[in-house]
């Protein structure tokens, strides 16, 4: 009995369905709930709002947290459903240390520490602002922007190297050539390194500028470089994320080739597709496009007549 409310509580949080009506509700309720504590951390910083609406923002916060406290315990309880070859508590500490799970904890331990440390946790409680990463556990696009930007971290890093590489290299040569002009912006390499940030990420706030020939045609080598460097990370970013949906769409097809090779679709097939689907973050219109692709590659079938003995190949 436990077991089964287990595995039903996992499914509702994790999986949720539109199909499923209890765990589509589930869903649009967090969802709903992480923007107003969102907006609600954000009004508190108004000094206006809060003195009027203190005390109403501090029950609609106290509230929240504790839905997001018994969404978290829920989820750490029936996490042992996603590990069933590992022990129940080893189950449940690898979702504890997972991203998302610590996104959670991070967005409701402050409020409940002021209750038990006597310190000041204004500061801490900003943290709160972390449940707007909670929306990316019912969004497909940011799961795999996720997903690619950590496949890709090593790419990634290379180009902050030489981002960094190229920033001292800007600062040096902002020093040598306008030290003497300017030494308030340029009078050392630290104190050069703003205006080597700003030219290199193409910003250009214009507050340092080179005064000297020289040093205005290296701002311009430093600006043309800083174009290529901006442009960098967003292509790597680019072609990872092209590359995972194309990933993703060529497991749907290997999905549909398998259960196709008895020439139809049944509901056990149909149910293990729409898990795939909702796991992939596919959508229904891209599901019926790949899955009519699939059917063409299909090689036709061949029946046979039990009276004339004809060969022939029925309509799809």
């Amino acid at each position: 009995m436990m077991n089964r409310f287990r595995a039903r509580a996992y499914q509702l949080l994790e999986f949720p369905s539109r199909v499923d009506r209890p765990s589509w509700l589930i869903e649009l309720l967090l969802i709903l709930l992480i923007i107003i504590s969102v907006i609600a951390v954000c009004l508190e910083t108004v000094p206006d709002v809060l003195k009027v609406h203190g005390p109403f923002l501090m029950r609609v916060d106290l509230w929240i947290t504790v839905i997001f406290t018994i969404e978290y315990a829920t989820r750490l309880w029936a996490a042992a459903e996603a590990y069933p070859e590992l022990p129940a508590w080893k189950a449940r500490l690898k979702w504890a240390i997972s991203p998302m799970a610590l996104i959670d904890l991070v967005a409701i331990l402050p409020f409940w520490l002021a209750f038990v440390v006597p310190i000041d946790f204004r500061l801490l409680r900003l943290l709160r602002l972390l449940r707007i990463y909670k929306l990316a556990r019912y969004s497909p696009a940011l799961t795999a922007l996720f997903a690619v930007i950590r496949e890709e971290a090593g790419t990634l890093f290379a180009a902050l190297i030489i981002l960094a590489i190229l920033l001292v290299f800007a600062a040096s040569g902002a020093w040598l050539v306008e030290r003497e002009v300017q030494p308030e912006a340029f009078g050392s390499i630290p104190s050069a390194m703003w205006w080597a940030l700003v030219t290199l990420t193409t910003v250009g706030y214009g507050d340092v500028v080179p005064h000297t020939v020289i040093g205005r045609l290296f701002g311009g080598l430093i600006t043309l470089l800083g174009v290529g460097m901006a442009a960098l990370p967003a292509g790597i970013i680019a072609t990872g994320l092209a590359q995972h949906l194309h990933e993703r769409r060529n497991r749907l097809c290997d999905e549909f080739r398998e259960v196709l090779q008895d020439g139809r679709l049944d509901l056990a097939d149909g149910r293990r597709v729409e898990a795939l689907r909702r796991e992939l973050g596919i959508s229904r219109t891209a599901v019926r496009s790949i899955y009519e692709e699939v059917q063409r590659e299909q090689p036709p079938r061949q029946c046979r007549c039990p009276k004339c003995d004809h060969v022939f190949s029925p309509p799809r």
